[in-house]
């Protein structure tokens, strides 16, 4: 978002004197104060001025929307603002779609199966978490909060229902506005790491959360996959149970 901000503003900074009146008509006072609706907003306003003085063509436009998209493929998860939308129809949607493997529990599968985990593969019990790298000390919406992988912005991320003892395997979503990242761990590999959290909610025996941060992040870099490679790294993980 901030480049898309920075190349418009340089654009107008550039606009020629015989441009006086579309100039003023992208002053920060007056932006700040327009209205916007969707699919109407204050870069709509800028770019279609902007095209009227002749200051981008449809080529430069073309570019900036491809450049932006690249840039930001995935900000539309941070549009899902209600938790369960989001880690058990995106996440589980998501991660069964480049996993098709991963098949949905039955009690004909395991008959002591109530709701646990997510997924099941040749016996393995799958629990799906997935949280959005959001910028620290902020109270503006998810979208705004967002962040790139290469932002120097300190972030939280915080997956949350943890239960070790549910599951023999964890696949973690990590969601920035670029990319997504995939970690798998056994259920033991959570259970002991430093940052896991038991008691999140009081009475909730077994039950903790784990937060990352820009500050710890590095730690998990171990349990990092490709998309390609998660169901074999699900195998491998748990036999280390």
């Amino acid at each position: 978002m901030e480049l898309l901000q920075n190349e418009l503003k340089q654009r107008i900074a550039n606009l020629s004197e015989s441009n006086e009146r579309i100039h003023d008509q992208l002053n920060d006072e007056l932006l700040d104060r327009l209205y916007s609706v969707y699919p109407f907003n204050r870069f709509e306003y800028i770019i279609s001025h902007l095209i009227a003085a002749g200051a981008i063509d449809l080529s430069e436009y073309l570019d900036l929307r491809n450049a932006y998209l690249q840039r930001n493929k995935y900000l539309y998860v941070f549009e899902i603002t209600a938790p369960r939308s989001f880690g058990e129809k995106w996440a589980q949607r998501h991660l069964n779609e480049i996993v098709p493997e991963l098949q949905r529990p039955q009690r004909r599968y395991d008959p002591n199966y109530s709701g646990q985990y997510d997924f099941w593969y040749n016996g393995i019990r799958i629990e799906v978490k997935a949280s959005r790298a959001v910028k620290r000390g902020n109270d503006d919406p998810l979208i705004l909060k967002a962040l790139s992988t290469d932002s120097k912005e300190g972030f939280d991320m915080n997956f949350q229902q943890i239960k070790p003892a549910c599951c023999d395997v964890f696949v973690w979503i990590a969601v920035w506005r670029d990319k997504i990242r995939y970690w798998v761990l056994s259920s033991d590999e959570v259970r002991n790491n430093k940052y896991y959290s038991s008691g999140q909610h009081r009475g909730n025996t077994g039950e903790g959360q784990l937060w990352v941060t820009e500050s710890n992040i590095g730690d998990f870099d171990k349990y990092e996959v490709g998309c390609r490679d998660i169901l074999v790294r699900i195998t491998q993980k748990s036999k280390i149970i």
